[in-house]
């Protein structure tokens, strides 16, 4: 038997009709319109796509959205300086600076100069403290997104052996730090494997629930995971395909058509974690909206 598919454009359609009625409160009970700012700096075509996914999502949820389009020779300063003016602006609740950045800029240096009640993606080292201590201001967007999709399929993580495979700043570590805590929606038992795991599939196969973030194509199969496990497949890889008009075509971290014979349930790529990471950034803004407002 198949697995049931865990579909992310299904539930980030259900946040999204949440987030816009909270949107519509917002504006007729406070006069507030919550606000978001994305910079990119050059031109690289995955952060163009994501950028331009934001404002079509901002539009639809009635968020105002500005975006700041740098080119690839921006000095640090220059960087600096808007990010300072948009920390200013009463108009701006959130502020997402698009990685990767030129390397002529410290990434670390940019990301710190964002006000933490600004810090839509969970990055600044404040925020991602906050997360280890279980006193979240935001939750990584990613990571967020993951746990809502285990939450809303029926999935609570509580008491499950959960495995992570990655351990990159975005994903495997804060969705680590997420599902461990003593709280609602977590109390999971966390194992992270990494490339330097000397057996990994000795960790995938006890994994009741296992997440893959470790952006290698396929490199999930079926040998490597227990019979009745939930997949949340975070990787997405471009793989060579002549028969699209593309040339290449989007695949997961997991084997899809082997694991899913498997599985009891899991999430697809693409229409999986993808639509529920713009979703959750959305959600942050509409928080640091409140919270700025002291509401």
């Amino acid at each position: 038997m198949s697995a049931k598919i865990i579909d992310g454009n299904k539930i980030a359609d259900e946040i999204r009709g949440e987030i816009k009625k909270e949107v519509e409160s917002l504006k007729s009970q406070n006069n507030i319109t919550p606000g978001l700012a994305a910079v990119l700096v050059g031109d690289n075509p995955a952060s163009q796509v994501y950028v331009r996914m934001k404002r079509k999502a901002c539009k639809e949820m009635g968020i105002f959205s500005e975006e700041y389009n740098l080119p690839a020779n921006t000095k640090e300063e220059e960087l600096l300086e808007l990010i300072n003016k948009l920390n200013k602006s009463t108009q701006i609740n959130g502020i997402l600076v698009q990685l990767p950045l030129p390397e002529q800029i410290n990434e670390v240096k940019i990301l710190n100069s964002v006000l933490p009640e600004k810090d839509v993606d969970g990055f600044h080292p404040i925020n991602v403290g906050k997360i280890l201590l279980g006193d979240p201001l935001f939750l990584p967007c990613t990571p967020f997104g993951v746990q809502q999709m285990l939450l809303r399929s029926g999935y609570d993580p509580k008491g499950k052996h959960v495995v992570i495979v990655g351990r990159s700043n975005i994903v495997g570590k804060p969705l680590a730090a997420i599902l461990m805590q003593k709280k609602e929606g977590a109390d999971a038992t966390v194992t992270i494997c990494h490339s330097r795991t000397k057996d990994i599939s000795k960790h995938t196969r006890e994994a009741e629930i296992l997440i893959a973030a470790i952006g290698r194509a396929k490199a999930i199969t079926a040998d490597m995971v227990s019979k009745g496990v939930v997949v949340i497949d975070v990787g997405v890889n471009r793989v060579d395909d002549p028969t699209s008009e593309k040339g290449y075509r989007l695949v997961g971290d997991v084997d899809f058509d082997e694991v899913s014979k498997v599985a009891e349930a899991i999430s697809p790529v693409p229409g999986g974690v993808g639509p529920m990471t713009i979703t959750m950034l959305l959600n942050n803004t509409v928080k640091a909206a409140k919270i700025q407002n002291n509401l």
